[in-house]
């Protein structure tokens, strides 16, 4: 047990993540900016490779076990037991809650604790873009256990879009209990305007392999573009996820590399190297926060397609940053990307305006600012 919250020099801040490359991949620059802030930064998370980044950073990690996936009870009573056990030890002023698993079990361990919670919720998850029966009927059950949870008193739900917050608001949660920050955060001074490449126009797309994000949408109008003649490329980077019932399979995915112009590339470290090797990025999801592939990509300057969808216009803003295209509608897809293959004035264009944009309002150091910001402002409020 930690000393009184009265003899510490600095509040103790705790991140609940279910994975530890979810936490690297997404949280980090709040973080870091917590950190440099004054803040005592923990971790609870599922461990599996990034241990070793987590505690380079300063921070403090808590190995605890979350199962992603078909729901058990018995293993989110475990997961909730080992949260619960992180809070008694460590008492933290400050809860953030990332993703709506950790935000449903988080909070149901933090109940009678004194934590302020952020429950970030980085878009709706499965249960609210599918219109599967599964997904209707998961829905049934969130939605009354969201209104219990994120309308208590002592924290507040963060989204990353308007869309998010006037679904939540029709859902019964108070709006006075909502933030809006747009996204988490990109690097920009890593991630600068790359020239573009010789060679044909290729089209990038990064993120998990599903239905959900557009990816057999883009395979799609990819292959509608060959039938027309233009010689454009895909390159796609992500892998399946099996704790997702809406993922595409790893033979699938296998098979596209058999397809004319298209490359799997599964997993990549180094994106910088895929918008390096891209004339434009593309993200036909149905829902998104804000999707980090796109903030990346408007970094490295490249214009960006993406679906009329939540999350996804706030970024892919169209006749300034890219162009917008109807959710699972191929030919508008072959469309948009036909159009900017088409025009190197109009790629260019697009992506200074797509950095820009991302420089000015959905930066590290922007979004840094604003999430401290709430933190302190949370601190100030009775535990």
């Amino acid at each position: 047990m930690q000393d009184d919250q009265s003899e510490r020099v600095k509040p103790v801040l705790l991140y609940l993540a279910s994975e530890d490359w979810a936490f690297v991949s997404h949280r980090l620059p709040m973080a870091r900016a917590a950190r440099d802030s004054g803040f005592d930064v923990h971790i609870a998370t599922n461990v599996t490779a990034h241990a070793d980044t987590i505690r380079k950073e300063g921070f403090t990690l808590h190995p605890i076990p979350f199962r992603r996936g078909a729901f058990s009870p018995l293993s989110a009573l475990e997961t909730i037991k080992a949260i619960r056990g992180v809070q008694q030890r460590i008492s933290p002023e400050i809860t953030h809650h990332s993703g709506l698993q950790c935000c449903v079990l988080g909070s149901i361990a933090a109940f009678g604790a004194r934590t302020r919670q952020i429950n970030a919720l980085t878009g709706l998850g499965y249960a609210f873009t599918s219109r599967s029966l599964g997904a209707r009927a998961s829905k049934l059950v969130i939605t009354p256990l969201l209104k219990l949870l994120l309308n208590r008193n002592t924290g507040v739900t963060l989204v990353q879009n308007p869309d998010d917050r006037s679904a939540l608001e029709a859902l019964g949660i108070s709006p006075r209990s909502i933030a809006l920050i747009p996204g988490s955060g990109v690097d920009t001074d890593q991630l600068t305007s790359i020239p573009e490449q010789d060679g044909p126009v290729t089209v990038g797309f990064a993120g998990r392999l599903l239905t959900d994000k557009g990816i057999r949408a883009l395979v799609a109008a990819h292959e509608i573009l060959q039938t027309r003649g233009l010689n454009t490329r895909l390159l796609i980077a992500g892998e399946p996820d099996s704790a997702n019932p809406a993922s595409v399979s790893l033979q699938e995915a296998q098979q596209w590399n058999t397809r004319p112009g298209i490359t799997w590339l599964g997993h990549v470290d180094d994106i910088t190297s895929l918008w390096r090797d891209s004339h434009i990025a593309a993200l036909p999801s149905h829902r998104e926060g804000l999707p980090k592939s796109l903030l990346e990509a408007a970094a490295c300057g490249r214009p960006l397609i993406a679906t009329d969808a939540p999350g996804c216009r706030e970024i892919a803003i169209p006749g300034k940053t890219g162009l917008l295209v109807p959710i699972e509608d191929p030919q508008a897809l072959a469309d948009a990307i036909g159009e900017l293959a088409m025009s190197r004035e109009l790629r260019m264009r697009y992506g200074a305006a797509a950095r820009q944009l991302v420089v000015e309002k959905m930066s590290a150091q922007a979004i840094g600012a604003a999430i401290v910001a709430l933190y302190e402002d949370q601190l100030q409020r009775p535990r």
